[in-house]
Order: structure tokens, then sequence, then C-alpha cells
């Protein structure tokens, strides 16, 4: 595969891309969802080409399903310019949105009127990739929130003037658990970057008898023919999952006419899907604050199922955020659900057709749009998959996290 990274033609991708990541307190909570644009690279910078750019991203958002993206957080969104002036307002009547002002927008000297005016019929405000410059303070008074980078620096002295002013700080690009911990020294308030955290520590982790369990029915799943008698066999077994298949069968979320009794008619109805996502919920503890963690998780299968178009590519999607969720070793998850070679591979070295849906992914969670053409894909097809993986997820996390 060709090293896109290493090409010195102009790199270019079909339409914009949606990135979408968690704002996070320090308890890893979701305090908001954050959501930019990212626009194919244009061969100058010219008026006329940053505003057909503009106007792309603004089609783009237009398209979204916003009340769809967000549960009931608010939706920061990265503006353009025709968005901060009102010429075209993003609204909704169910999400809670509240403008990002990219750092030279925030230096425009127009938009302390915007601002102002903006402040003053309701709409809260970012001003993202914050300096500490006099025109981004200038703009403090109606904004109280700020965006810095976790790798600034001079994080320390910007978290300490952006206080000083009274503004609240999210810092981004809070990727890594050393990220995130130079920005809760520095003092952060609040922490955006994609929903699991990279390269922190692997947990050793002994597997309960009722996890194994979980694992097992996972690896059943797993299979390009899947042994229904078998996976009916291990959910009748145990008394929990059996008692958790039919009450999730029976929920609204089904939606059947009369109630179903009969473990094997419910592994039926239920499906692969929500039978992996229900052994996940149990692996990560099934309660309501588990909601983001397992929408993410699905989020993460979905789309990966969709860009592989396999149900091997759900697999990877769901073993790698399980891993990097729980900070287990990738070869412990390969070893006790005893996938085939072909996800073993994608899962542990990113390998083939597998493998290249799950890179692309991963970059276009740390909204990484060069590492996901890196991957072989369109920045613009995945965050179609991705987008459209986020409220069935939620729906599954839902119904699951409510789960006994």
């Amino acid at each position: 595969m060709t090293d896109v990274h290493d090409e010195t033609p102009m790199r270019r991708w079909s339409a914009p891309a949606i990135g979408r990541q968690p704002v996070v307190r320090p308890d890893r909570s979701i305090f908001a969802w954050a959501l930019r644009a990212e626009s194919m690279p244009v061969p100058d910078d010219s008026d006329d080409a940053a505003d057909q750019v503009d106007r792309a991203i603004e089609a783009e958002y237009a398209l979204l399903d916003l009340a769809a993206l967000t549960g009931d957080r608010p939706l920061l969104v990265r503006c353009t310019p025709r968005m901060l002036s009102g010429e075209r307002p993003l609204t909704s009547d169910s999400v809670e949105i509240v403008l990002e002002l990219p750092g030279p927008l925030a230096a425009d000297p127009q938009t302390v009127a915007h601002v102002a005016r903006l402040r003053g019929q309701g709409t809260r405000l970012v001003v993202g990739d914050y300096t500490g410059a006099p025109e981004h303070d200038a703009l403090l008074d109606d904004v109280h929130i700020v965006k810095v980078g976790a790798d600034a620096p001079d994080l320390a002295d910007l978290v300490k003037h952006a206080h000083k002013a009274g503004a609240t700080v999210i810092a981004e690009h809070a990727d890594s658990r050393a990220d995130i911990d130079r920005a809760l020294e520095a003092g952060v308030d609040l922490l955006q970057g994609p929903m699991f955290e990279r390269g922190g520590d692997v947990m050793e982790h002994e597997f309960t008898a009722g996890e194994l369990q979980c694992l097992e029915l996972m690896a059943l799943l797993s299979d390009d023919s899947i042994d229904q008698a078998a996976v009916i066999g291990l959910v009748a077994a145990d008394p929990m999952l059996s008692v958790r298949v039919l009450h999730l069968v029976n929920s609204s979320a089904f939606g059947l006419p009369r109630e179903v009794d009969s473990v094997r008619q419910a592994v039926v109805l239920v499906g692969p899907h929500h039978l992996s996502a229900l052994a996940v919920s149990s692996l990560i503890g099934s309660r309501p604050s588990t909601v983001a963690e397992l929408w993410g998780i699905l989020t993460r299968a979905l789309a990966c199922w969709d860009l592989a178009g396999s149900d091997a590519g759900y697999t990877v999607g769901l073993l790698s955020a399980v891993a990097e969720q729980r900070h287990l070793a990738i070869e412990s998850l390969i070893a006790r659900t005893g996938v085939s070679q072909e996800v073993a591979d994608a899962l542990f070295f990113h390998a083939g057709p597998l493998g290249e849906s799950l890179s692309a992914i991963v970059a276009h969670e740390a909204n990484d749009m060069m590492g996901v053409l890196a991957a072989g894909r369109d920045p613009h097809d995945v965050s179609a998959a991705l987008l459209a993986a986020v409220p069935e997820a939620l729906a599954i996390a839902s119904s699951l996290a409510l789960d006994p």
C-alpha cells in the first residue's frame, strides 16, 4: 500500500470529513461532543478557494442529524465565517449548539461584534486554538471557554492566564495517557480527544469465570459460519446471560408484539451484533454510567463492519475497542476469543483489508485525516460510516447499560 504521508503532490479526498470527539471531565464523564469538518487541501490560499471550502463544510453540516450525534449533551461545532455572522446559521430545536471559533477567525477584527451579538442571543461560544494573544483575550468576556493544545509548550502558562480571565479550559488533542496527565497537571478543566486513550500501560488481567464466558460467546459470534446451537447452549447454560438476553429481546428497543420467554427464540431474534454488544457490556460493567463507553465501542464496531463489508469487521472493531477501554493486551483477547488468523492479524498488525479499515477508523477518531488516507481510505467515506453508526450504537448501548 502506498504511504500517503510520504506523497508530495496535493493529497485530496472526495468531500469534507466530519470528525466527532468527546469532551470529557477528568473522571472521563461526557461534558459535550465536538464536531469539526476537515476539507481536502486546496491548491492555493486565495479567498475564492477558502470560500469554496467553507461552503462545502456548511453543506456537509446541513446534512447532519445533530440530535443523533449528541445524546443529551451540548455539541461544540467548529464554525465558518458565515456561521458566525449569521448568514449560514446552524440551529437545532433539540441540541444545544456551542460555536467554536478557529484561531484565525477569532483574530478577525469583525469577530468581536459577531460574538457580542451571539452572546446577546444566548449562544455559547468557544475560542479554539487559544494562544493568549490580545485579540483572543478580547473575546473572553463574551466567550468564557477556550481550547488549547494538550501538547502546547506553554500549556501551564496558557491555562493560568485563561483561568485568571475566568475562562474554562479544554485541552484538545489529549490522545495519550502522557498528554492527559500533562494537561491535568497544568490545571485544565476538560479534555478532548479519542474516546479511548492511546499508549497507556497495558494491565495484566485475570479473567473471571463470567468474563471468560462472555469472551467465549464473542468467539462463537466471530466465526464466518456461526454455530447457532453452540451460541444457544452457551447462553442457556449461564443464568445471568439468559436473563439479560430475555430482558433485551422484551425491551422497548425490539418492540415485539408479545413477550418472548424462550432463550432459544430470544437468541435468534436478538442476533449476533446485539449478542456481541451484550457480552461487551458485561465486560465493561452494565450500568448507566457506562453508556458513553459502550456507545464508543459499538460505534467503532459498526463502522468497521460497514467499511469492511463483513461481520469479521464488526469483531475487529469490537475487540480493538474493548482492549483500549480495558487497557488489555490485544494478544490476550486474541488468545481468549480464538478468532481467525485474519481477524488476529488485523487486530495485532492492522494487516489486510480488515486491518486497513481499523487503521482508518482509529486515525479518524483522532481527527488524523492524513492517517486515514495512509490506510487507503477516503476520509469522507470513513466519516460517513462512523456518523451512520452513532445512532444505532447509542440505541444498543442505552438498552444494554440499563439491563439488569
